[in-house]
Order: structure tokens, then sequence, then C-alpha cells
């Protein structure tokens, strides 16, 4: 019955004009009686409803915590990574965690860390596809900085994918926001990369899934190194 009940959760509101769409082609095609075409677009009108699903989460409170921004699978952990040159962080190196979202994931996006908003960029690109290396520096996308209470920056971006083809980000520069806290969508099917702060490692594993708001992916107060995962 939980998981039953799990697939009925809120429509985000981005998603209501798609699911209207699909549902009212739907009825035409049951009104003029192509079967074959009306039982494809049950199948995608329910399928775009779960897509836009947005259900709440319970984000841990601790002072330090990192938070996954994004549902999916942790595609790659980086520590070599440069902060995207729009955001102006410098060239110091820090780890950068990816995580990918195909279009069966919640595409809700999450603020991972309490702090403020200081800055943003919007750069076209290309569509490749987001599990590749050089979509980070390639696809369009729309990067983050935020500043925590401890003075420390921390950059996130979204990233379009090969299906993807519009990121949406509410929050604005000046923004105060909660880790865990609803910032934008990606429709359909993107990544998200987190650059940690300088010195902070990374506390999920390559393979990994991530539920965005939930999953600690590092811990700035902490001193526990990288962890490493096994498949079993």
């Amino acid at each position: 019955m939980e998981t039953i009940l799990s697939v009925f959760v809120p429509i985000h509101r981005e998603g209501h004009k798609f699911v209207a769409a699909f549902a009212v082609v739907t009825l035409l095609f049951f009104l003029w009686g192509a079967d074959f075409l009306a039982t494809v677009g049950v199948i995608l009108t329910l399928w775009c409803a779960y897509f836009f699903r947005d259900p709440d989460r319970v984000t841990p409170q601790k002072e330090g915590l990192i938070i996954a921004p994004a549902d999916g699978v942790v595609q790659s952990v980086k520590n070599n990574s440069i902060p995207p040159a729009e955001l102006e962080m410098g060239d110091d190196e820090c780890t950068r965690v990816s995580i990918f979202m195909n279009v069966f994931d919640v595409h809700v996006n999450r603020v991972p860390v309490d702090g403020k908003i200081i800055r943003q960029a919007y750069t076209p690109g290309k569509y490749l596809n987001a599990s590749l290396e050089k979509a980070c520096e390639d696809n369009e996308r729309h990067a983050i900085l935020m500043e925590t209470p401890s003075g420390s920056n921390i950059a996130f971006v979204q990233i379009a994918g090969l299906v993807a083809r519009r990121i949406l980000c509410w929050a604005k520069d000046g923004d105060e926001m909660k880790a865990g806290e609803r910032f934008g969508l990606i429709r359909f099917g993107s990544r998200v990369d987190v650059y940690l702060p300088k010195g902070v490692h990374s506390l999920v594993a390559v393979g990994q899934r991530a539920i965005a708001g939930e999953t600690v992916i590092a811990n700035e107060k902490g001193r526990e190194k990288q962890r490493d995962g096994e498949i079993r």
C-alpha cells in the first residue's frame, strides 16, 4: 500500500499544462475512435503526471551538512574540478559531485545547503548526453553560487541533457534559503553538479542513488575522507 500511495503525490505546477495537454489529446483520440492512439495517450498522460511529481522530503538538520540537490544516480565524483568560470570563483580545484537524472526520476531540484544566493549565471549551449564529461562545459546550464553561514562558497549547476530543453530556476540573487528548499526544475532528463567547498570530501560513491533534499553528499564540518562504494 505504501508503494502505491507513493505514486500519488502532488504534481508540480509547471507540469499542469503538460498533463492537461496530454489528457485533452487522449480524449480526442477516444472521441475519434482511435483506440490504439488513445491507449498510448493514456500511458503518456500518466507518465507525464509521474514525471512532474513533487513529493515532500525530510531534510537532515545539522550545521555543515551538504544535501543532494537532485534525485538520481551519482555519476561521478571528481576531485580536481574547477568551478564554472561564469561564477567567477577562481581556479582553485575542488570536488565535484555529479548526479544524473533519468526521465523517471523526480526532476524538482533542491538547495543543498543553508545560505544566501550571491550569484547566478545562465549559459546557452548544446544538448549532449548529460552523462558525458564535456556536458558540464558544452551544454546549456544554469549555475548558482551560495554563501553558507560559515562563510564558505558552494556552487551547483543545472545542466540540460539530450531530452531536456528547458531549465527552470525561480530562486533570485539575495535569497536566503534553507537546505532542501525547492529552487528549480529541469525538463526532461538531465544532471545537477555540486562543487563542494575547498577541502570538503564527498560522502557518496559513484553509482549510489541520491534523493534530493535527503541524501547527505558531504559534511563541511566533518573530517571523514572520501567514501568508496561497492556493489553487493
